[in-house]
């Protein structure tokens, strides 16, 4: 497979999980995205932003994030996550510390 081919699919990929998680499981919360898999929705949009930046582009966390959820990022927040639980939130915790640097 060349490069190009490589990079289509990936980015086919790449906007696929974008619509699962944005259209599909929107209900998934991202407190356990982070606990479960050490990364969300809104580690997708700093990847985008990193990449972005790597390429010379400059692009804020917030401008990236309205272009991964498709609206302001507060707007998609008050439609679909819920405030977390205690336990959600000490299961982050825990989480993030095993998760630091990796990502």
């Amino acid at each position: 497979m060349d490069d190009a081919t490589r990079t289509e699919i990936e980015a086919a990929a790449f906007r696929r999980l974008r619509q699962h998680l944005l259209e599909d499981r929107p209900d998934a919360q991202n407190i356990d995205l982070m606990n479960l898999a050490g990364f969300c929705r809104n580690c997708l949009s700093r990847w985008s932003q990193e990449a972005a930046a790597e390429r010379g582009i400059e692009w804020s966390k917030e401008e990236a994030r309205e272009w991964f959820y498709g609206e302001p990022f507060d707007q998609w927040r008050a439609k679909h996550q819920k405030e977390a639980t205690s336990e959600q939130k000490a299961a982050f915790e825990k989480s993030f510390a095993e998760n630091v640097g990796k990502g």
